[in-house]
């Protein structure tokens, strides 16, 4: 019998950790084959002391080192079963110069990327696949090519089931903002958002999927911790234990493509497959 695959398209290390790091870890706890695919090298994440990427100091070739050995180590944690790393050049948040450079990800021709994650397809054959929506979640260049490479892959395979995008509520958002404007003010306000209306986000009614991971959130937390060299970006570790263990104790999905006729609602993205 044909073991069950999940891939997961990302776009940077620690990527992973965040959208889908109770997935990742309730598949290994399943059996469920985990194939993580990292678009780029994260070379505009912060560096090591905290160093930002317009710093005169900032070396990408150092950047990329240090948060390949974090991803490896967050993949152990998450129990990944296979890495496998597109190796393209990060492009930053939408708006950065950065986002003009030749050999920038946002500036990879399409059919490239696409024939890159379909050659993995063929590989390991994913049943189901995940990656971000058509905005990339909230904007970002990386976000969104992976989401238009994935989808280019998948239906020039035709390997997938069941491709869905990773999503947060507009509602869990905004309920999370307001815990946060309690316990994390100064943090809370750099979102500079209204609670009461998040500017990104999907509607409760557009999620398809929701996936209990309570029993995964300190995989999920340590996975996220393991990008150490990212943390003052990653504002959900300075949560309580009980405040994160309730906002990541389940991640929610919308189904964009299913050949197996489950419906939904679903608390399985495997529902129909098994």
């Amino acid at each position: 019998m044909t073991t069950l695959t999940l891939m997961a398209v990302h776009a940077h290390p620690d990527d992973e950790a965040i959208g889908t790091g109770g997935l990742l870890a309730r598949c290994a706890d399943e059996g469920i084959r985990t194939v993580l695919v990292t678009c780029t090298n994260g070379e505009l994440g912060d560096q090591p002391g905290g160093v930002k990427p317009d710093h005169d100091d900032h070396d990408p070739s150092v950047v990329v080192a240090h948060r390949r050995a974090e991803l490896e180590r967050s993949c152990e944690i998450l129990r990944v079963t296979h890495l496998e790393m597109l190796g393209y050049h990060d492009s930053g948040m939408m708006g950065w110069p950065q986002n003009d450079l030749p050999h920038a990800f946002w500036n990879t021709p399409l059919d490239e990327a696409a024939a890159a994650i379909a050659a993995l397809m063929e590989t390991y054959r994913p049943h189901v696949v995940v990656t971000y929506d058509e905005n990339g979640f909230y904007g970002h260049p990386d976000h969104i090519q992976a989401n238009r490479a994935t989808l280019a892959a998948a239906a020039a395979t035709a390997i997938p089931s069941k491709v869905y995008y990773t999503a947060v509520s507009k509602q869990a958002i905004g309920r999370m903002a307001r815990h946060l404007l309690e316990v994390l003010p100064e943090k809370a306000r750099d979102w500079q958002f209204d609670p009461n209306d998040p500017p990104f986000g999907v509607d409760e009614s557009e999620i398809t999927t929701v996936l209990d991971v309570s029993a995964y959130t300190k995989q999920k937390r340590a996975s996220m911790a393991a990008h150490a060299s990212q943390s003052e970006n990653i504002e959900f570790l300075e949560m309580p234990e009980a405040m994160f263990d309730e906002f990541f104790g389940v991640e929610a999905f919308v189904r964009y493509r299913d050949e197996t006729g489950a419906p939904v609602p679903e608390t399985d993205l495997f529902a129909g497959l098994h």
